[in-house]
């Protein structure tokens, strides 16, 4: 990454342990993909309703080159979480599969780039094969 990583909690006390798990979250991603540029995250619970537990909102905020990736998991009432961590897991592995997909669009782009004109076929003996009324054409 080229800033540091940024953790905010709202509305919450500081937990070394919720940064520690954080941070380790964070340090897989920085060692499989080296175009992040910055990463912040923002853990909250977002009122204070005991009704139904205490519900976390987690927010990851991603920037690579060209575009930032957001993954959020608010809370929900159905399944409350009473610990930061669930959240956590669940924010970063919906992060994972959108920097997955950013790298599978990357890699797509470059090969388009890569192949020419004519991407969709293949070459016979070095040249070049189009389709022309029902018949391949060299």
């Amino acid at each position: 990454m080229q800033q540091p990583l940024k953790i905010t909690f709202r509305d919450i006390p500081h937990s070394d342990a919720v940064e520690a798990n954080i941070r380790e979250h964070a340090q897989n991603w920085t060692s499989s993909i080296d175009q992040i540029m910055s990463c912040r995250v923002m853990v909250e619970a977002p009122h204070g309703h005991h009704h139904q537990g205490k519900l976390f909102h987690v927010r990851i905020d991603l920037t690579v080159p060209g575009k930032e990736l957001v993954a959020s998991r608010a809370p929900v009432s159905i399944t409350p979480r009473r610990c930061p961590m669930w959240r956590i897991r669940d924010a970063f592995a919906g992060g994972t599969a959108q920097l997955q997909n950013y790298k599978r669009r990357q890699k797509a782009t470059s090969r388009a780039r890569d192949t020419g004109p004519w991407p969709r076929y293949g070459t016979v003996t070095g040249r070049r094969l189009r389709p022309h009324s029902d018949q391949w054409t060299a």
